[in-house]
């Protein structure tokens, strides 16, 4: 398993996504772990290294006894960069992950790119909730605090629901080891930041959810967002643990505020053309450009390519699909040989035709699904 040894203690982290990217860095909420980031890491590693850990006291990590601070947790979050060679980075964090971005940008500006500060706060407005908590869970364990914390954890529906996501965060709760848990607890009890808000020059976003009602905007995510010069934010239809309430649009936020947008040029283009269609495929349109045809080429290079397909909203797979159930729709049938063919080279699956296109057959007609799976089953050859 990775873990990496800071000052006697050994913090676990997964670091994945291709080499050479840059470096964003996840920080979890108080009791989770590294696994609440799964549904933005999936995306977000696409495009980026994604570098996840369990702060102290959670998760793999070890859980030494006594009272936390945020500068130690801060100094943790710098040591494992600092293990792994990542000297500048992108920080994201959640509530207690959040209160340590914010010790970052005050103390090692230089080391962050970009900062995303979501459903967390520059102070707690009452500190003696989280004494409470620090003291009930050192004297009864994780039990007492579990469901309280699920319900401000997430919306009604999604309790009422037992939605995954719920059912994971309870299991991780529970299995927290109550002495880190604690120390963290102390950690945000003694929170302080506001008056250094201003200091902040680091292009910062903050995230609130409009269902938070641990740190809601009022009070939290307003009081960060007015307070670090330049901040932009997001609100959503979240509670607390927004990333995993709205895990699609939480990521679209982040993604927006750390990606260079598409620029619509031929040098973005082209190489996303290549990658969906094929080198052979593209190398042989552009052998037969003409005088006629080059601005056409440009164009789709630029557009379709440059424009929509480098948009990072959709994974090449789901737009692969979108393009088969389109093309066999309206019935472009050249289309939609092509985009199978490469598809079925690259991720796409026997069954992912086969679902595609049943719903081609309720939505667009058994004509046209009757097409469509003529030309699949040739493809494959079957």
């Amino acid at each position: 398993m990775p873990f990496v040894t800071i000052d006697g203690l050994r913090h676990y982290y997964r670091f994945t996504g291709r080499s050479g990217r840059p470096v964003l860095m996840l920080s979890h909420s108080l009791g989770l772990d590294h696994g609440m980031w799964d549904p933005q890491a999936a995306d977000l590693e696409q495009h980026l290294q994604v570098l996840r850990y369990d702060l102290r006291g959670h998760g793999a990590s070890d859980a030494p006894p006594g009272e936390y601070s945020i500068p130690q947790l801060g100094r943790d979050a710098l040591g494992i960069a600092d293990a792994l060679g990542v000297s500048r980075f992108a920080f994201c964090g959640l509530s207690i992950g959040g209160m340590i971005g914010q010790w970052i940008a005050f103390n090692a500006p230089d080391r962050l790119t970009h900062l995303v500060l979501a459903n967390t706060t520059s102070r707690m407005a009452d500190p003696s909730l989280m004494e409470t908590r620090r003291r009930t869970v050192l004297e009864q364990g994780m039990a007492p605090v579990t469901e309280p914390a699920i319900g401000r954890f997430f919306s009604a529906a999604m309790v009422a629901a037992e939605a995954p996501a719920v059912t994971e965060a309870r299991r991780v709760l529970l299995a927290t080891d109550p002495i880190g848990y604690a120390g963290c607890c102390a950690a945000v009890r003694d929170l302080n930041h506001t008056d250094l808000l201003g200091s902040v020059r680091t292009p910062t976003l903050v995230i609130s959810g409009d269902q938070d009602e641990s740190m809601p905007w009022d009070g939290h995510g307003r009081v960060l967002s007015s307070g670090i010069p330049g901040a932009q934010y997001v609100r959503l239809p979240a509670a607390h643990i927004s990333n995993l309430g709205r895990p699609r649009s939480f990521t679209a936020a982040v993604s927006d505020f750390l990606l260079p947008k598409a620029d619509g040029s031929v040098e973005t283009g082209l190489p996303i053309r290549r990658a969906v269609l094929g080198d052979a495929h593209v190398d042989r349109s552009l052998e037969a450009t003409t005088d006629f045809t080059r601005d056409f080429q440009e164009l789709i290079t630029r557009f379709a390519w440059g424009t929509i397909w480098a948009r990072p909203g959709l994974d090449h797979r789901t737009r692969r699909m979108l393009i088969i159930a389109s093309t066999a729709a309206l019935g472009r049938w050249e289309e939609f040989r092509l985009h199978v063919r490469a598809g079925l080279a690259a991720e796409l699956e026997p069954c992912d035709l086969k679902e595609v296109l049943l719903q081609v057959a309720v939505y667009a007609g058994v004509p046209a699904a009757n097409t469509g799976f003529q030309i699949a089953a040739e493809e494959l050859g079957i």
